[in-house]
Formats: structure tokens, C-alpha cells, sequence
């Protein structure tokens, strides 16, 4: 494993407890039967009953069951053995079928080899800034689907990337929208809960232009049926964001100048 990726791992390792017992995943309210799922990817992928779904970067399950519990035959896929285990985990425990493999993106096809016709592969939320390859991540997943299969994706827009995370009152360019090499972090803490103290505070950052997302799934063979870009986000992605309904985070005011977040979806 490259040594980048693995600093990564250990990191997204410790994150699986503090994420587990924190308010913003709210896994109490998950066993009691709520859906992870938002209102925009609901839409976005459509009715899933009696479909099969691979869940790419799933961290610990809880979109994926969320899927399941929705009629889909699901399959969950992360590089964090701590995520897989409690994913498993909570499959047991609340008796909803899914398939569980940790494994990297890119080894995915030689660690789930025999299972490549998957209706749906789906993936959201501050996911592709761990991958340093979209090539490679975007040939996976038309290995995984199948003819006409579809994949959908709901991200952080990648120009909000440039912006500056720590605590200011409006957009600061703190990163180059091209820079390709890894940007390394030194922190404790994390989104769920910024007081979290973890044993691994080094993680890497790769970032990704919206052409790049576009081409290498279209390098893939994938046709791209559509992709939209709106002025919030699921979460308070910068600190000056504002909640507004229906769970989403936006500028205050009226403001809707800036693309925080995109969806996309791609056919095979």
C-alpha cells in the first residue's frame, strides 16, 4: 500500500469510533430505522428495489444499509478494516443483508472478483479527495457495472476545494485548483467532532478539477447523462455556512454565487 494511502487508512481508523459515537452520524437514530440518505441522491439514483448496488468508499455502512433497507441487494466497499468490521457489524445486528469487502478502489476488481454486473454503483461526499488516481477509480467502476448500469455520485464541488477550511467570514483561496500533488494535514479532530483526540493526525489530500472527474469517467467508457451543481451542501463544509432547510448548508442571505457541491450520473 502506498505510504500516503496508508496514513490515510490509519487515520479513517481512528475516525470510525469518534464517528460511531457522534451526534452527526447519529447511529442510535440509524438503528431505530432512520435513512442516511438525502433528499438529492434519493432522487438522483431513483428506485432501487430489487437492484444491485456497490457503495464505493463507504466507510461504516450506514448509506449502504441505508440502500438495503430501501430493497436494493447492496455490496459496501472500504479501504478501513475498522469501518468494514463495524459495517458488518451492523448488518448483523440489524438483521439487513449486505456485503461487506475492505479493500482499496483500485484492488477492488481482484477483491470482489466474480460479482461485476451490478445495476448501481454509487459514491458521495468528500470521497474522491483520497483518490490520487480517477483514471483507475473511474475504470473500476465500469468494470463493476453492468450494460446500461448507472453510476451517481453527489460530491463537494471540486472549486470549493480552493477555498481555505480554517475559521474566516467568507471564501479565502487557500489551494491551487490544479495542484496535483498530495496536500498533507496535521490535525486532531474531525468533521463529526472537532475535539475528537485520535492516535493519527497525518492524512493526504489529492485534489481533482471537475475535468478531470468528467473525463476519466467518459475515458472509461462511461456516458455522462448528467451533471448539476448547486450553491449548498449536506453539512457545513466552511465554518461562515449557514443551515437552511431540509438539511442543507448554504452562504447567508441570499447568496448563491459560489458552487459548494455538484451531483453527477453516467450510464455504461
Amino acid at each position: 500500500m502506498d505510504e500516503k494511502i496508508k496514513a490515510n487508512m490509519y487515520r479513517w481508523n481512528d475516525m470510525v469510533d469518534v464517528h460511531a459515537r457522534s451526534s452527526h452520524y447519529d447511529l442510535d437514530g440509524f438503528r431505530k430505522g432512520r435513512n442516511t440518505l438525502n433528499e438529492l441522491v434519493l432522487k438522483g439514483v431513483g428506485d432501487v428495489k430489487g437492484k444491485s448496488l456497490l457503495h464505493l468508499q463507504c466507510h461504516f455502512g450506514m448509506d449502504t444499509l441505508s440502500w438495503a433497507r430501501l430493497g436494493a441487494e447492496v455490496t459496501g466497499a472500504d479501504f478501513s478494516p475498522k469501518a468494514i468490521d463495524l459495517a458488518r457489524s451492523l448488518s448483523r445486528e440489524l438483521g439487513i443483508p449486505a456485503t461487506f469487502v475492505c479493500s482499496e478502489v483500485d484492488s477492488l476488481p481482484e477483491n470482489l472478483a466474480g460479482k461485476e454486473d451490478f445495476d448501481i454503483v454509487f459514491t458521495s461526499e468528500g470521497v474522491l479527495c483520497w483518490l490520487p488516481d480517477l483514471k483507475g477509480w473511474a475504470r473500476v467502476i465500469a468494470h463493476f457495472l453492468k450494460p446500461g448500469g448507472i453510476f451517481y455520485i453527489q460530491e463537494s464541488h471540486p472549486f470549493g476545494n480552493i477555498f481555505a477550511d480554517e475559521e474566516v467570514e467568507d471564501f479565502q483561496i487557500g489551494y491551487s485548483y490544479f495542484k496535483k500533488p498530495a496536500t498533507r494535514f496535521e490535525e486532531q479532530g474531525s468533521y463529526a467532532d472537532p475535539d475528537a483526540i485520535v492516535e493519527h493526525t497525518e492524512s493526504f489530500e489529492w485534489m481533482h478539477t471537475m475535468g478531470e472527474i468528467i473525463n476519466s469517467l467518459i475515458s472509461a467508457g462511461l456516458r455522462i447523462e448528467s451533471l448539476n451543481e448547486y450553491p449548498y451542501i449536506y453539512g457545513q463544509r466552511f465554518p461562515f455556512l449557514v443551515k437552511k432547510d431540509k438539511g442543507i448548508w448554504g452562504l447567508p442571505g441570499d447568496r448563491e454565487d459560489v458552487p459548494i457541491m455538484f451531483e453527477l450520473k453516467a450510464r455504461k
